[in-house]
């Protein structure tokens, strides 16, 4: 099962309104996942760099950051179980000092523009919980889960980020991920679990690195992964969206001169102001979908 949404804003108004009209989806996709949920936020950075580290322990996260705060000057804010660390430092810079020095905390995202929260336990919980309504931005991917492959845990849930601000939702399953995995180990990314969508997050990530555009690491994984998937990816400037040649997880997309959405079933999208009308459609299989300041490709 599992449920995918995704908002890309092309107005200020519902920018600004990002994290109200996220939460609203996200709540609607939870009969499709209710074993946790998880939200990928991209936001000006203002200059600075942002990883978001989590750990179910908030005094343990208290404690990381007084070490982090002595090797770097930070600025930092609190959502739920998950800090956001911004700093004049690269993010790169940041997240390799905390893998090595605090490796009790979980690095949940790392980049300019990208903030991950994710949570195990139903959606709407996480909702409640997250506080949600505060949060502007240019775009957004949310995620809710139904775990048949790997463990409900936080570390589980989606999105997952391999790197710098990018991040993959995931509904389906990969026949090839662990083959993929010790592949791309080799090459230098590396995984936090044992879940099938990691794999294919790290898949693009190893392409991007190689020098191909989004587009060109998306027809890569159209040949090179196997299985079954809806992917919406996440990047500093959009999101895309890919299906399988066979196409058989649901996807729908719409797009108004106010937003552009996307989500596994269109109850999601009918939350957003102006959905009865707007252009409505079912990606076809294997076309890549991919909006970047407003402009569709």
């Amino acid at each position: 099962m599992c449920g995918i949404v995704g908002l890309y804003a092309k107005t200020p108004s519902v920018s600004n309104q990002l994290g109200t009209h996220v939460a609203a989806m996200l709540v609607q996709m939870g009969e499709r996942g209710p074993d946790s949920a998880g939200t990928a936020f991209y936001a000006d950075g203002k200059g600075r760099s942002k990883v978001t580290i989590q750990h179910d322990d908030t005094a343990v996260l208290d404690d990381a950051l007084q070490k982090l705060s002595a090797a770097f000057p930070v600025t930092t804010r609190s959502r739920g179980t998950h800090r956001v660390i911004e700093s004049g430092e690269n993010a790169d810079a940041v997240a390799e000092w905390i893998a090595a020095h605090l490796p009790d905390v979980r690095i949940m995202s790392a980049g300019e523009r990208i903030e991950i929260y994710k949570e195990k336990g139903h959606p709407r919980e996480f909702v409640e919980q997250y506080a949600l309504d505060d949060i502007s931005g240019s775009h957004a991917l949310a995620h809710t889960r139904m775990a048949t492959e790997s463990a409900i845990t936080t570390s589980h849930s989606h999105p997952f980020s391999t790197g710098l601000d990018l991040c993959l939702v995931h509904n389906g399953s990969l026949s090839n991920h662990n083959r993929l995995r010790m592949q791309l180990e080799k090459t230098g990314i590396k995984f936090q679990t044992d879940n099938d969508s990691e794999v294919a997050a790290g898949y693009l990530t190893s392409r991007l690195m190689q020098g191909d555009s989004l587009r060109q690491a998306l027809q890569a994984a159209i040949r090179d992964l196997d299985g079954f998937y809806t992917f919406a990816i996440g990047t500093r400037d959009g999101f895309a969206v890919l299906r399988d040649p066979i196409a058989c997880k649901p996807a729908v997309l719409a797009e108004t001169d106010d937003w552009v959405a996307m989500a596994s079933e269109y109850r999601a999208i009918a939350q957003l102001p102006g959905a009865d009308k707007a252009r409505v459609w079912e990606p076809e299989p294997a076309q890549i979908y991919s909006w970047e300041a407003g402009q569709a490709a």
